[in-house]
């Protein structure tokens, strides 16, 4: 069983679509206890980081996500929350991954960030078993993670990024797989099956 997480960060409907293609066992929940019952996570979010993290407080989530031993992915929003701090709002995270979101200059690119980028895969990752090198996937965000220690693939918009990081049973990817077509979905396919 996997607990798809609603927080109230949308895009809820476009993951839980992706994962009924997948036949997959899953339930949209902010309940500690349903998502305590599940095997994986799947940590969404399209929105603002500091109200994202109020929710996850209201909802008495933050503290058992810190602590949770089940394998994690975070998608867009989702990725960035696993970072020390955010930009957006200024706002500590959960602080699995050593590093702070920055917004892009929009003196130098479009912001946001929408569209297919090519993504290069720099460390193994069982996220990409399967997947070519330098597959393109869809993007739609304002704020990004700098390439640290923990990231598994990379891009550029303007500023070289964090495309994936992952650390210990914590995953993020920065794109959204479920708008990513046939890759996105075998992505998505080897988070629960391999990971």
């Amino acid at each position: 069983m996997i607990a798809l997480i609603d927080y109230g960060s949308g895009n809820i409907q476009s993951v839980a679509n992706a994962l009924n293609d997948l036949n997959a066992e899953f339930v949209v929940t902010a309940n500690e206890k349903e998502i305590l019952d599940s095997n994986k996570i799947i940590f969404p979010g399209v929105g603002e980081a500091s109200y994202a993290i109020r929710r996850l407080h209201l909802l008495n989530l933050f503290t058992f996500l810190q602590i949770t031993k089940k394998p994690l992915l975070g998608i867009c929003l989702g990725m960035q929350l696993l970072c020390e701090r955010s930009a957006e709002g200024n706002v500590p995270c959960l602080g699995f991954i050593p590093a702070s979101t920055e917004l892009f200059d929009n003196t130098k690119t479009k912001v946001p960030h929408m569209g297919w980028n090519e993504v290069a895969i720099i460390k193994v990752s069982k996220l990409f078993d399967g997947i070519p090198d330098k597959t393109f996937f869809y993007f739609a965000h304002s704020y990004y993670v700098p390439v640290n220690s923990y990231t598994t693939s990379q891009t550029n918009h303007d500023a070289l990024f964090s495309a994936s990081v992952e650390k210990d049973n914590f995953y993020g990817v920065q794109f959204h797989p479920e708008k990513s077509g046939e890759t996105g979905i075998h992505l998505l396919k080897n988070f629960i099956e391999k990971c």
